[in-house]
This record gives C-alpha cells, structure tokens and sequence, in this order.
C-alpha cells in the first residue's frame, strides 16, 4: 500500500436550516471514502465547513432578532452534532465566515483582477425603499404578466412556467417588506468565465469528472460560457470586496473557498504544509463530493478561479445524484421530509449508514430510502448475517473454553479465501462503487454462516470427546467474523469498534496479510446490534409530520390565499374545457431550467404545452402519464415558443409539484365536469 497524500472535502451545508437526510447522502458517501482511505494507509484528510454567508442568512437573523453571527453559530453547533452522532468525522469542521476564508477570498479575487479577468459595469435592479436594499429575483413577488398568477417570483411563474424580468411583474412588491420595488442603478462586479473556456474544455476532458459530469458540461461550453456577477450590494452578510467599498463578494465565490481556508486552519493547528496540497506544482490528490445540482459552481467556476489564481486544481469531482423516499421525492406532508436529528432520536445512525452504503455507486443515479427494504436489509445482512455469527460462536467460547480461542486454523483455504477478498473489496470501495463492496462482503457472510450451518456447533457440543472440534469450529467462525467487520469498518465503524473490543484486538487496519487469531483470549460477547423495529420507523414519520404542523405559514402564503378569497361566479368557472390528457412525448426546453415541453392527446388532437414543472418531474417520468389540462385557453406566445394549453398543477412548488392523474385508468379526452 502506497501512502498517498489526500485531501477531500464534501459541499459546505448552509446556515439556514438543519441537515435532512438528503444531506447524508453526501457526507456518509464521502466519510465511508476516507475511512476506507485511512485504514489503508494512506495521509487522508476530510474537511468542511458551514455556508454561512448571503440575503437568507441575514434575514433569517433580523427575523429571528439576533445577529447573523449568532445565527450561523448556533447552526453550526448543530450541523456538527448531527454529523458526529452519524460518524462523520471531519478532521476540521471550519466555518467560512473566518479569518483564512476572509484572506483566500481577497487573495484569489486580487490576483484574478490583476491577471485582468475582473471586469465592472452599471447594471439596474430592483431596489426595496423601506429596506434599502437590493433585490434578486427570488425576493420580489408580484402577479404573472402572462396569466395573472398572484404570488410569482421575479424570475418565473410556477403556475403557467413564463419567464420574464421583475420589471414585467404586475403588483410587484418586496417579499421582505411589502413595498413596491424602484429600479435602481448599481455598479457589479463580474468574473470573466470566458476566458477561460479553452482551459476548461481541456480540464474537463481530462478525466477529472464522471461521464456524465462531462457531457454536460459539453453542452454549456459549447452554448458559450457567460460573465459570473460576483457582487452583492450592501446590505449583505459577506466579505466586502477589497477595492470596492459597500460591495460584498456573492455568496458562492467564497463558499468554495472555505475548503481551502477550512484546510489552512487544520494546518495552523497540527503544522501541515497547506502549500504542499494547494500549490500548482502539488503532487497531493484533492477531490471534492458535491450533488449534482452544484456541478455548474465546482467544475466550471471553481477550476477556472483556481487555475487564474494560480492554485491547483481539483483531482476529481464526484457527483451523486439525490435522496427520494420510497420512491417519492420527500416531503413535509407525508412525514418524509425527516432530518438527521428526528432519525437520531429513533434509530441507529450505523443502519442508515449500511443502507446507504448499499445502495451507492459511482454514478449520479439518485437513490431511494425505502422503508420496507431498509428494515429487511438491515435486519439480514447485519444482523442476521454478521453479527449472528458472533453470537452462535461466542457462547461455545465462553462457557467450555474460558474465552479462549483454539490453537489451530483448521479451515486455511477458507480463511484465506476470505483474506484474497481484500483485492476486489479494496478495488470498489476506491472506485466508490460501495453497493458492489456491500455484495461482495455479504457473499462472504453467507459463506461463513454455510460453514457454522455444515458443522452444527450445537450438535457437536452435544457429543462427548469432540471439545476439540467444538473449540476449531467456533474459534474458525469468530475469525471469519473478525474479517467482515474489518471489512465493514468504513461503513459502520461503531459495530466495528465494537467487534475489536469483543474479539480483543487493536484496531484493524486493511487485512492484507491478515493471520487468524490462534490461543488469544477474547471478552465477553455483548449485542452488538439489534433489529430494526417498525414502530420506530413508524414514528419516525409521524414526527416529521409533527414538525410540519407546528410550522407556522409564511406570510407571503397568507396573503396569496387572502388574494384568492376573492371569489368568481360559476358561470366563469363553467366556461373551463378541463380533460384528461395522456402525455405522449417530454422533453427539455433548451436555455429554461424551468420548463418542460409536453405533446399531449386530449382526445380529439393532441396539443404542444410549455409546463414550468422541470423542479419536480424528469421527461421520462411523464411519458404515458395522465394529467388534467385545460383544453380552451388560447394559445399563448412565450420566450421559448408558444404552449397551447395549460396543465393543472397541485403543490406548494419547487420540488412539490403534482400534475399526474390518480386515475391512470382514465381515457385521454374525457371531460371532466
């Protein structure tokens, strides 16, 4: 095994919020990588920090009545308990708002202005009176300009899918304070992404990103790579740029930054070379875990800062896809929206880690969290198959040998056998293709549980003058176990730590090599795992619910529904033709990320329908799927072509967002009265 230099780090969580366990996805993918590093040897470090600046940050505090710093402190203390009692083990949790991410920040921006890749102009915004302050989009609210939609966001509406400027808004009002908002003239900063297109089309074909990774990226280089607005406005809880009084770096130039500063602060603390991992010339491998709604940020914005700052770039950036559970994407109304502390308050942390574990590749497929298959894996794999070994052989130990194993291997080939598995275990857990390490570890226990069930310790024990045998067989079983758990360690590292203290041992570092452990005492055998409990997963639900009830509305929400009080007659609601129609073809709207283009039959003809529903659905979940459409609106001229209809939609938005038809029985064309 070589000692390799390492540096990884997983996307910074923002300050706003607890950690869920869409979170996890990412942190345990990244902590099972460098645990697996570690016990192999190698220098391994894995930093993080908390995103702790921008508007939601602020206005969360002034709401909140406290100060931002107070705010991001006490988020911080929690994200890092949670991350702990779910064994992810940082070896530095910083925060970005500190003094190193205050310094790099300053650093890289300086040397990318004086390289000449910062330019300036005037641009014109919305600008909130009362509040004084700036608005992006997300913070003005007002009625479609295209269908009338009450409660819009600036950019986009959630009913019809038009785009359109804050300026086309009707009613616009700042979802801060109320007030109309007043354009308002402000110089901005830009980094100039395009002059780095050459570099990033050779860093991307390098071999530094997933396939799939790549190919995206294809299509955005080739579309022309745009100017990054780099700068806030005051008010902004930020860094303020060096050279531009009242202008604050945006939220996410220095958020990738925090893992340089997270790193420099580990180093100022254990006096490690930070050069020796960041310079250009480094040999040491540096790879960031990220979702893959961030790609755009980490591997064309972060490679092109680093490289125009003279720093290295990264080895490799992993994507992972997302979290749905049992089947669905979460959410708060069926209690599957859950954080990490309601799951900690019920549940083992190390069951959900094996479970994800198992169903993790190296690709950026999202996963499923299904209940039913969650509890039936833990409870055959773990317990049934792993630690059940442990407890059929320990008893034999203890009361006939005084907890002493024998003095011969009697099964070599077998333990070897076990010992040669460290190769392909070792090779997937590298290529985190952790789903074909779990199967080939549980191949292993079941092949281990084949030998206790050929020899029947319980029979033997039985027969008299076959000590002997008993002592072979039970001590030949609790050393297979010793190999399982050794290579589970990454995965769940308590019941790891656990079997090392039951079997008397020091901590296992990767078993190549390994020998059985012969006339070596052990210690009394303790569970070391329990089953899964329904009720416990049940309650799980129901807690997350709880929360959802006791969170008040907001009250952009209430004002949209003392809007809607404002009732229509029959006759105009009688007027609507609503069918039922089947989706024969979905497709992305090329340039929207927030429309999807639908081919639907309403029976008689089928009709082109622009939907703004690409936050919830993927085109191959639509195709031949029923939806309810209005089937007379007349056809409406929009930035990305005209939509011949309107698809009905039920949902707060974003992620939640339902549009397909209960009744896939239906016929496509029925009128719906």
């Amino acid at each position: 095994m070589s000692d390799r230099k390492i540096l990884v780090t997983s996307a910074l969580p923002y300050a706003n919020g607890p950690i869920h366990l869409g979170h996890l996805v990412e942190y345990i993918q990244t902590d099972i990588w460098v645990r697996f590093q570690k016990q192999r040897g190698n220098s391994c470090y894995f930093v993080c920090a908390d995103d702790t600046h921008g508007t939601p940050i602020m206005l969360k505090a002034d709401r909140e009545g406290i100060t931002p710093e107070q705010l991001i402190a006490q988020v911080g203390k929690e994200h890092l308990a949670d991350f702990t009692e779910f064994g992810v083990a940082f070896d530095n949790y910083h925060s970005t708002h500190s003094e190193e991410n205050k310094a790099y920040s300053t650093l890289i921006y300086e040397r990318l202005r004086d390289a000449g890749h910062i330019s300036s102009r005037t641009i014109t915004q919305a600008f909130d009176p009362v509040k004084n302050m700036f608005l992006s989009d997300r913070f003005i609210k007002g009625e479609c300009p295209k269908c009338g939609a009450v409660d819009q966001y600036g950019d986009s509406c959630e009913a019809c899918g038009a785009t359109y400027s804050p300026t086309e808004l009707k009613n616009a009002v700042s979802a801060i304070s109320g007030a109309k908002p007043i354009p308002k003239d402000s110089v901005h900063y830009f980094f100039d992404l395009a002059n780095f297109t050459d570099m990033l089309r050779d860093w991307t074909n390098a071999g530094h990103l997933q396939a799939e990774v790549r190919n995206k990226l294809a299509e955005w280089l080739d579309g022309g790579l745009q100017q990054w607005d780099i700068s806030r406005d005051a008010p902004y809880f930020g860094f303020e740029i060096p050279d531009a009084p009242g202008k604050y770096f945006y939220v996410w130039l220095d958020a990738p930054i925090g893992y340089m500063a997270s790193f420099k602060n580990l180093c100022d603390k254990q006096g490690l070379d930070f050069n020796e991992f960041w310079s250009k010339n480094s040999d040491a491998e540096l790879y960031h875990f990220i979702g893959k709604d961030i790609i755009y940020f980490h591997a064309l914005f972060w490679p092109a800062m680093l490289s125009g700052a003279h720093f290295r770039t990264p080895s490799a950036i992993f994507a992972h896809g997302f979290l749905t559970v049992n089947g669905e994407k979460m959410s708060k109304s069926r209690g599957t929206f859950i954080t990490a502390r309601t799951y900690l308050e019920h549940l083992n942390p190390e069951y959900l880690r094996y479970y994800f574990a198992a169903k993790l590749s190296a690709g950026v497929d999202d996963i499923d969290l299904n209940f039913d298959d969650f509890s039936q894996r833990v409870n055959s794999d773990l317990v049934g198959k792993v630690v059940n070994i442990a407890s059929r052989c320990s008893g034999f130990i203890a009361k006939r040998f005084d907890n002493r194993l024998a003095e011969q291997c009697s099964e070599p080939a077998l333990f070897q056998d076990f010992v040669n598995a460290n190769q392909p275990i070792a090779e997937f857990y590298e290529a985190r293709e952790f789903g074909k390490a779990m199967r080939e570890i549980m191949a292993l226990a079941d092949k281990a549980n084949q030998y206790i069930d050929e020899k029947k310790p319980w029979l033997i024990a039985k027969e008299v003058g076959k000590d002997q045998e008993l002592h072979d067989v039970c001590t030949m079983g609790l050393n297979l176990f010793r190999l399982l758990a050794v290579y589970l360690k990454p995965v769940i590292p308590v019941l790891a730590e656990n079997a090392e203290s039951f079997l008397n041992i020091a901590s296992q570092a990767w078993p190549i090599g390994a020998q059985p452990l012969l006339n070596h005492a052990i210690n009394d055998f303790k569970p070391l795992m329990t089953r899964v409990e329904a009720n416990k997963i049940t309650a799980i639900v129901e807690a997350s619910k709880e929360n959802l009830e006791k969170t008040a509305a907001p009250s952009s929400t209430i004002k949209k529904f003392e809007t809607i009080a404002n009732t229509i007659e029959f006759d105009d609601f009688a007027k609507l033709d609503l069918r039922i129609a089947k989706i024969i073809k979905a497709d992305h709207v090329e340039g929207s990320d927030k429309l999807l283009q639908l081919t639907v039959d309403i029976g008689d003809e089928t009709r082109n329908i622009l939907a703004g529903i690409k936050s919830a659905y993927a085109p191959e979940d639509l195709e031949g799927k029923l939806t309810l459409v209005i089937a007379n609106l007349a056809p409406r001229k929009m930035r990305f072509g005209c939509s011949e209809g309107m698809v009905l939609a039920a949902g707060p938005g974003g992620k939640d967002i339902w549009i397909l038809s209960p009744d896939q029985g239906a016929v496509a064309g029925l009128r719906v009265k």
